[in-house]
């Protein structure tokens, strides 16, 4: 009897996804809990497993299919035998593959090179072997850019790398779903010019959407200060040996201002608030949701009871959250519930940025890029490195006066360090 391979509860509040990529084709054995598709929601990507070892014996739902919790996707022989012969391979991207050919899937590359789940499915959709890409990724992973890169080059000599992929390739690779389509263009004699169309993620729409919403749905304004970082650079100076050797975790700006933001939080709490509905719901705890830049969007994962961290148990939460945002494993109560925002744009050389508020939170802070600039000091013109930062707020919650205390009240922690020991 085959067992059937059912879409998982997935979390509270996820009730759909889409099928990104099957690990397994039909025919290939499979253990008791091995993963064998991959699902993408609107926040993570989760991995079903079988729950018998067999054989895949069918594949029902497709690669970009839509499917609900409780949607069969295909089935595992229990019973150890082959798959019928009549039923195609199916290859990774849910697609027949070639009849007179096999799939070994032993070889197949996705499974044998650590690379981002956005950089697989542009190798899965331009038949890109990741074994031949050079990666650059954390850990080296190979990254969406890495595997652009190849195709962009294999492009330019195609003879080279066609040689190179026929004799390192599996002996089948999975055609493609997205293909890079030549489109001419009026009044251009270049044939170099092309377009690529690509089903937008599930996240991504996610995340335009929530984007939207918020702008449609709060009354949002933008309040900006710059901060003399001259303080906070001088302690990492002196103390970033010794707290790296002490805790292992670089001593990073990120902690001084989630300590700074916590206790300007305390001091205005309706910048720790919700709306709902006709009332408000004032938190007195400390989640700070950290945004972090993925291959696959911008999430926020959340650093849970901040106010009780030491620095050295942020920069810790920091670096985890990070870390399996990055490599496609943070989970669902990962990014649920966060009180407070802070975003660091100057990571990428921002200047200045207006953040959009992280609905339902009211507050976002935006950190940007520290530059060398005249300031007056004391009558005198010195050069200091300064940062602007920005607070975006929800107008129908809090105040002018008390977002701009709030972030003056940053501005002064942060220029006078000693302060955050006495918050706590």
């Amino acid at each position: 009897m085959p067992v059937e391979i059912k879409v998982p509860t997935m979390g509270e509040s996820v009730v759909e996804a889409t099928v990104s990529r099957w690990l397994k084709n039909v025919g290939d054995s499979v253990s008791a809990g091995e993963a064998v598709v991959e699902l993408e929601t609107d926040k993570i990507n989760v991995e079903v497993a079988a729950d018998s070892a067999g054989k895949i014996e069918r594949i029902d739902r497709n690669a970009g299919e839509t499917v609900v919790v409780g949607d069969v996707l295909g089935a595992v022989s229990s019973d150890g035998k082959a798959a019928p012969q009549a039923v195609e391979p199916v290859g990774q991207v849910g697609q027949a593959a070639d009849n007179g050919k096999q799939v070994a899937s032993e070889a197949d590359s996705d499974t044998r090179v650590a690379a981002t789940p956005t950089a697989k499915q542009l190798a899965t959709a331009n038949s890109v072997d990741l074994r031949l890409v050079k990666a650059s990724g954390p850990g080296g992973r190979v990254t969406k850019e890495d595997v652009a890169t190849f195709i962009e080059r294999r492009n330019q000599a195609p003879d080279t790398a066609n040689k190179i992929a026929e004799q390192s390739a599996p002996s089948v690779s999975p055609p493609p779903t997205r293909p890079v389509e030549s489109v001419p263009s009026v009044g251009s004699v270049g044939e170099d010019r092309r377009e690529e169309r690509v089903r937008m993620s599930r996240r991504r729409q996610t995340i335009a959407a929530r984007l939207k919403e918020a702008l449609n749905t709060a009354a949002m304004l933008t309040t900006f200060n710059e901060v003399d970082m001259s303080a906070v650079m001088e302690i990492r100076k002196k103390r970033k040996d010794a707290f790296k050797e002490k805790h292992g975790v670089n001593l990073g700006f990120m902690s001084f201002f989630t300590k700074a933001s916590i206790a300007a939080l305390k001091e205005f709490p309706s910048v720790n608030a919700e709306i709902q509905g006709d009332e408000i719901v004032f938190k007195h705890y400390y989640d700070i949701g950290v945004a972090v830049s993925t291959d696959d969007g911008l999430v926020v994962p959340v650093v849970r009871d901040a106010d009780k961290k030491s620095f050295a148990e942020i920069e810790k939460a920091i670096l985890d959250v990070a870390t399996r945002a990055r490599d496609g494993k943070l989970t669902l109560p990962d990014l649920q519930g966060g009180t407070f925002t802070i975003t660091n744009g100057g990571v990428f050389g921002s200047l200045l940025s207006t953040p959009i508020l992280n609905t339902p939170q009211v507050g976002i802070l935006g950190m940007h890029k520290i530059a060398d600039r005249p300031v007056s000091i004391d009558g005198q013109v010195v050069i200091r490195p300064m940062m602007y930062v920005a607070l975006s707020y929800d107008h129908r919650m809090v105040d002018g006066r008390e977002a701009v205390s709030f972030l003056v009240r940053v501005k002064e922690l942060i220029e006078d360090p000693t302060g955050l020991l006495i918050e706590g």
